[in-house]
């Protein structure tokens, strides 16, 4: 039998083949077509119990199914899986839209919610019930007969297009690699990522030393090496992902993607993408999302200006360099820290060595929220890399199953991200846990040191980290309202939270050891960390700013079909923001995977919107103490365990007893 439609807990990862997968999705789409029938055959009056709760129990192995085959295509992709994706996509995206434009399902969906009033339901029951409403009725269940075949199209067109967009970075992302056979190329390079580069070619093979686009390779070579022409090369090839004249070129496609989010946006009745997304967000409007990023470009821009005007003449004096380039800033920006700061990135990474920084975000969940971490060999891993752990709580009961995958390969995308395998919900009476799972790309051991992380890489781990907490700790009655289920602008409050703990001296005297001696991190360290946490604050808030205000310009603007050239409407985009000259070989919206391949198109905004809540739900852990319990049970109790089954503000201001307030980010960033 196939292991897919076989009833399993955990992933039967060694049991599963890419011949498995097909043939799975096709049986468990007719499994939920009959639990649909079901539903709507039935002769009894519509209700909470007999649709919401029941359209809700639907779809659970095609659900189960779809999320291992969707997180192996991010996370241990091949040839086979990339062709899969692109046969099943359409089916499910066909499926989806069956089940929003069947008007007699809909038709029982509506009886209930028109009844809402007089129902006696709970918070999250309300919540449940409208969610549900709102995906028909947004998603075009009161169109026409004529306007319904246009929306499938459409939304067929989209699923394809977004996983050719994901495949074609990835292939020009492992297609380059910078093949270096002088050591004196390699002048400045610190002696680890020396060795990861003579691992990476070993690996291959190959003489010498290995620079490949992925962030634990290219990011120190474009930080340290002193060699420009190669930094110069190293960037354009980074830059240019999905922007080169070959079978990659994504320029068609995010024009496509554009274009057909518009015109679906219109078919729904919504003047753009942007406004029919904004709807179910904290932002509510385009404008409101404007307004806000203007708000804080009008404060950040002075900032931003001042400190690159202050790089640029630190390049002149250094190396005589009239014109700062984009290859640049990494290099003169640690080095400049450095000198201000007398912080060096390399002297504080042999006090973060991974296990230790793992050892050390379960520490502190431990502290906060009473979690232990066990790992445990007896779960299936789809790579060895892979780490397993069961999360329980002081009481020795079972929270949830972690999945850890640190290093980068082949068939993994660039980046971090959480997801998870399996969600919480209580059903039959039995309160089922999560099997959350998160993914990076840290470098690797190599023979002489273990895998030790710059600090930017221990607030990457933490951050993925508070989203797992948040699909950990879930405790809600039904999974499409569990966990990271909330509106987008919310999602990043957990992750950008526990970023925090990275920077105070009571949690990082908890794992912050050096890999060779056990010595804790000196405090001076520790000082100088925090004082440079806010070092070019202005130029980063920029750069934040300027990927929501194209997001914006994509998704909210004038109709996109007289755009023609994607690296044209993108620099003008950016005009606001920009302070590097224009590279012409490079293009951001190309390799923009978040807005083309995620989930956060007219959401990439929320990433600074998150920052205000974090700023300010932090002050709030130090004015009561980093490990306070009352703030941590508060967090726990009103953020983390109530997924999406409240208004987020009401949820907020119930942890903080009031609103948040921009002060917060402002005098954290230096800006006020």
């Amino acid at each position: 039998m196939n292991p897919l439609l076989e009833d399993f807990n955990t992933a039967p990862f060694s049991k599963i083949s890419s011949t498995d997968y097909k043939p799975a999705i096709k049986e468990a789409i007719e499994i939920c077509k009959q639990e649909i029938e079901t539903i709507i055959s039935n002769p009894e009056i519509p209700s909470f119990q007999n649709t919401t709760e029941a359209l809700e129990f639907t779809g659970q192995k095609l659900g189960r199914i779809t999320s291992i085959f969707f997180n192996l295509n991010s996370a241990e992709t091949s040839e086979a899986i990339q062709k899969i994706a692109q046969e099943i996509s359409p089916w499910l995206s066909e499926f989806k839209n069956d089940m929003i434009l069947n008007s007699a399902l809909f038709t029982k969906v509506k009886s209930v919610y028109d009844t809402r009033g007089v129902l006696n339901l709970d918070s999250e029951q309300t919540m449940l019930l409208e969610k549900q409403y709102k995906g028909f009725s947004r998603n075009g269940a009161n169109l026409n007969n004529e306007d319904k075949e246009k929306l499938r199209k459409i939304d067929t067109e989209l699923s394809k297009l977004s996983l050719q967009f994901g495949e074609n970075v990835l292939a020009d992302n492992n297609a380059f690699k910078l093949h270096i056979t002088d050591e004196k190329d390699l002048k400045g390079l610190p002696d680890g990522a020396k060795e990861a580069a003579n691992l990476l070619a070993k690996n291959q093979n190959k003489e010498g030393w290995l620079i490949t686009l992925d962030y634990p390779s290219y990011i120190p070579f474009v930080t340290y090496a002193e060699n420009r022409t190669l930094r110069k090369k190293l960037a354009i090839a980074f830059g240019k992902k999905g922007f080169q004249n070959n079978e990659n070129n994504n320029e068609e496609i995010v024009l496509n993607i554009v274009k057909l989010r518009h015109q679906r946006a219109n078919l729904l009745g919504y003047k753009t993408h942007a406004h029919f997304v904004l709807e179910e967000r904290m932002a509510e409007t385009p404008e409101k999302v404007l307004s806000f990023s203007e708000d804080l470009l009008r404060k950040a821009k002075p900032a931003a200006l001042r400190e690159f005007k202050n790089l640029e003449s630190y390049a002149k004096k250094l190396d005589g360099i009239d014109q700062l380039q984009k290859w640049d800033s990494a290099f003169y920006s640690e080095k400049l820290k450095k000198e201000i700061f007398n912080l060096d990135q390399e002297i504080l990474k042999p006090y973060f060595q991974l296990e230790n920084v793992i050892e050390g975000v379960f520490t502190v969940s431990n502290k906060l929220y009473d979690l232990t971490f066990e790992e445990v060999f007896t779960i299936e891993k789809y790579h060895e890399d892979v780490k397993t752990y069961h999360v329980k709580n002081t009481k020795g009961e079972f929270i949830a199953i972690l999945y850890a995958d640190f290093h980068p390969r082949e068939g993994k995308r660039n980046g971090a991200w959480m997801t998870s395998y399996k969600s919480q919900q209580i059903k039959n009476n039995s309160n089922e846990r999560p099997h959350i799972s998160i993914v990076c790309n840290f470098t690797k051991p190599t023979e002489t040191q273990p895998s030790l992380l710059t600090f930017n890489e221990v607030t990457t781990l933490f951050h993925e980290f508070g989203h797992a907490l948040h699909g950990i700790l879930a405790n809600t009655r039904y999974s499409s309202l569990s966990g990271t289920s909330v509106s987008w602008d919310f999602v990043e409050l957990p992750s950008q939270v526990l970023e925090n703990w990275c920077y105070e001296k009571e949690a990082l005297g908890l794992f912050a050891k050096h890999y060779q001696t056990g010595d804790i991190i000196p405090m001076e360290y520790v000082e100088k960390i925090k004082e440079s946490a806010s070092f070019h604050e202005g130029m980063q808030t920029l750069r934040q700013l300027s990927f929501g205000l194209l997001d914006m310009a994509w998704h909210g603007g004038k109709t996109p079909e007289n755009i023609v050239s994607v690296k044209e409407f993108e620099t003008q985009a950016f005009s606001e923001t920009q302070l590097y000259p224009d590279v012409k070989e490079n293009c951001m919206s190309t390799a923009f995977s978040h807005i083309f391949q995620g989930g956060y198109s007219a959401g990439y905004y929320s990433y600074k919107w998150a920052e205000i809540l974090d700023a300010d739900a932090f002050e709030y852990f130090q004015e009561k103490g980093i490990f306070n319990k009352e703030v941590a049970n508060k967090f726990k109790e009103h953020i983390l365990s109530k997924g999406g089954t409240e208004n987020p503000m009401v949820l907020y201001k119930r942890f903080r007893g009031k609103e948040p307030k921009p002060e917060a980010l402002l005098k954290r960033a230096g800006l006020l």
